[in-house]
């Protein structure tokens, strides 16, 4: 796209004129027998044959937006039906472009003609490829009306793969080959080299994954390996690093793969010379050789082993035990001799008055400690379980005001049960609402910052806060006062994420560049002679990121016992750390292009049943830059939900308690659920009148609840 044109106007009409000509173009080639288009805000027509000049009535008369990207003269152009986005079709002999005149006008972007088309029918998607190495990747799903999934600059996915290729250990080339270079031999300085899209086939290669849809891209210069599912790129084959091959920049190029999904078979013809060749690529091989080495240890969710007497966990189970311990012999020493005769020391537990076990629940929590076994409990009920294949919620059932003068919700957090629903807002209150939206919310207030963060107790008695004051609180739900309180003599810096861990052993934060594990004791009496609460809150460690970078966001299962803790800094990386050794475990350096400011974890339910292995995977958030889904046993991004426009405000994601779906907030006003096993959106929520800022599943039935900028909660069920 070129500069706004200067161009004559007239403005010699006066008002009341019956006719009055705003502007006039002069053009180098005729624009007769020509179809123009015309809308109520934009115009649109040839210019010098081959250039479409846009002119939008808003904006000074004398300015004319020029797109250029077609070689042959345009003989049709077209307005779309829809105001926003405001999209026109100009065609010529050559190609069919479509324009988005509000991406044009905020980021200047230059079209280049396609040169390659490809539609995947197990995603839906098609894939458009251009000359100038960009990929537009569009949903081909009934009702999304030819969605823009992603698009894509090929240039700048290779330079980060490079990065981290650079960043791991070297692996084994293919004979013949070496590690690729972007630097010219004489100068030593970068060269950038275009990457047209002169092919796109299939890649029926299963070595990543059996779910992964990849695609051979052919380009001038080599052949990429693109992950359809991520949209990151697998690997890359430069011609010039096999010496074996005649031709080293490719004019032309088509790519098929054998029957039965192994080699490639790619057919090539000289950029600058009369060869012809045929290639044949083993894509196996080639993404073996490219695969980045193994972290470290295999990590998992699921403990695999007992905690360690170093373990910084095993302090609170060591004390766990001796509070036990300590309570049976102060209550054997308690009993008075004089009972009733229908007393009986023992009575079977009738299970009302403890946390209910589900039998479902498939994490294993009941794993050896210092050679012991963990207590059976004593529930003898089932829980009713969650319909595992019920569909997303996509009906609004009922919507709740919260919020007095429109003060935004910044998080939520469902109770284990599914009864309550936790909520902290931008006005400093934390709110406590029914699940079913009905009621008055109670009202936890004290803090004097924005709450940023809300979590519940694992038996559901208590509500942790963390506000941007920098200061951490523990409410009781039946009293609604603060059972705990937790500042500056604690935290040296303010507390960015806090919540209950290890089953409510501890509380887990992040203050700074550090993650704290503090053991905590919440007794709500009074000490009448001080008149001040006896709990209390000691450090029990705390680690240090790699590079002492600022944590943006952290998470860690309570439901179960964990080892497992992640965390993401400001410097765009994701950190893992192993509570079980206490020390950094991975670090995956470039997890987005901006900051994280959510980790979710797929944590499930105690009334949805999944596999085991399921339970290692997570998502994250990033302003402008999407969702990923990531799996802890590789540390891979295994895909990525694209598409629910987030460029400025975080808006918040959740996993469904089946782990089937993804849930994420927008800036259209709307919520978007995705399925894990497709990168375009499932369900699009309507209904909201403002951002929505943070989303939340229940945790027994087929509901979402959604909160805005504006301070309003939605609860959407399944149809």
């Amino acid at each position: 796209m070129e500069e706004p044109q200067e161009v004559s106007s007239r403005k010699d009409g006066r008002a009341g004129d019956i006719v009055v000509e705003k502007f006039l173009v002069d053009s180098m080639k005729p624009a007769s027998h020509v179809q123009l288009a015309c809308s109520g805000q934009s115009c649109a027509f040839p210019l010098d044959g081959n250039e479409l000049c846009i002119w939008d009535t808003e904006e000074p008369p004398h300015q004319l937006m020029i797109l250029k990207g077609h070689r042959q003269p345009i003989t049709a152009v077209t307005f779309g039906s829809r105001e926003s986005p405001l999209l026109v079709c100009s065609a010529s002999l050559d190609c069919v472009l479509v324009w988005s005149l509000d991406e044009c006008r905020q980021e200047e972007l230059q079209a280049a003609p396609l040169l390659s088309l490809l539609v995947d029918p197990r995603s839906q998607q098609l894939v458009a490829g251009c000359t100038d190495g960009q990929l537009w990747i569009f949903s081909l799903v009934e009702g999304h009306h030819y969605r823009c999934v992603t698009h894509v600059d090929l240039r700048k996915k290779r330079e980060s793969f490079s990065t981290r290729r650079a960043e791991s250990k070297p692996g084994t080339w293919p004979e013949g080959g070496q590690p690729p270079s972007t630097k010219a031999p004489e100068t030593g300085e970068e060269t950038e080299v275009a990457l047209p899209v002169l092919s796109l086939a299939a890649c029926g290669c299963a070595f990543l994954s059996e779910t992964a849809r990849c695609l051979w891209i052919g380009s001038s210069t080599g052949l990429l390996i693109f992950n359809l599912s991520s949209f990151e790129l697998e690997a890359v084959l430069h011609y010039k690093d096999f010496q074996s091959l005649s031709i080293q920049v490719a004019g032309s190029c088509a790519v098929a793969s054998r029957t039965g999904g192994g080699e490639a078979l790619c057919l090539l013809t000289s950029m600058f010379g009369n060869e012809t060749a045929l290639v044949e690529a083993d894509p196996a091989a080639l993404l073996r050789s490219q695969q980045r080495p193994h972290p470290g240890p295999d990590l998992s969710v699921l403990p695999s082993s007992c905690v360690l007497p170093t373990s910084p966990l095993y302090l609170g189970l060591k004390e766990k035990r001796t509070k036990q311990a300590t309570q049976k012999q102060s209550a054997a020493r308690s009993i008075v001799k004089d009972h009733p005769l229908v007393f009986h020391s023992k009575i079977r537990s009738s299970g009302y008055t403890a946390a209910p076990c589900a039998t479902m629940f498939s994490p294993k929590t009941d794993f050896k400690n210092d050679g012991k076994r963990a207590s059976k409990c004593k529930n003898n009920y089932r829980l009713k379980e969650c319909p595992v294949e019920s569909p997303a919620p996509s009906k609004l059932s009922r919507q709740l005001a919260v919020a007095c003068g429109q003060a935004a919700l910044l998080c939520m957090q469902y109770s284990g049960d599914g009864q309550q629903l936790a909520c902290g807002l931008a006005n400093h209150l934390s709110l406590v609402c029914n699940a079913d939206l009905t009621g008055k919310p109670a009202v936890l207030s004290g803090h004097d910052g924005a709450v940023s963060s809300v979590c519940w107790s694992h038996d559901g008695r208590w509500v942790l806060s963390a506000s941007q004051d920098g200061t951490l609180r523990v409410w009781s739900v039946r009293s609604r006062k603060p059972a705990l309180r937790l500042g500056k003599d604690t935290f040296p810096t303010p507390v960015q994420s806090a919540q209950f861990y290890y089953i409510d052993a501890f509380i887990l934060s992040s203050s700074g560049p550090e993650v704290q594990l503090l053991k905590h004791h919440i007794d709500t009496s009074k000490d009448l002679t001080k008149y001040r609460q006896k709990s209390w809150c000691t450090p029990v460690c705390r680690l240090l990121t790699t590079d002492a970078t600022e944590i943006t966001s952290l998470s860690a299962v309570n439901d179960f016992h964990s080892y497992i803790v992640l965390a993401a800094g400001r410097n765009r990386t994701l950190e893992v750390f192993d509570l079980n050794v206490g020390c950094s475990a991975a670090v995956i350096t470039g997890a987005h292009s901006r900051p994280v400011h959510q980790i979710c974890q797929n944590k499930g339910s105690s009334f949805a049943t999944q596999q085991s292995q399921a339970y290692n995977l997570f998502a994250t958030a990033a302003t402008g830059d999407g969702v990923k889904l990531w799996d802890l046993r590789t540390l891979r991004c295994e895909r990525r939900f694209e598409g629910h426009p987030s460029r400025c405000y975080p808006c918040g994601i959740a996993f469904s308690p089946c782990g089937r779906f993804v849930a994420c907030g927008a800036e259209d006003r709307h919520a978007y659920v995705y399925e894990t096993s497709s990168s375009t959106f499932s369900r699009r929520l309507t209904g909201h009148t403002s951002t929505v800022t943070a989303v939340a599943f229940s945790p027994v039935a087929a509901q979402l609840v959604t909160a805005t900028l504006d301070g309003k909660l939605q609860l959407f069920q399944a149809e």
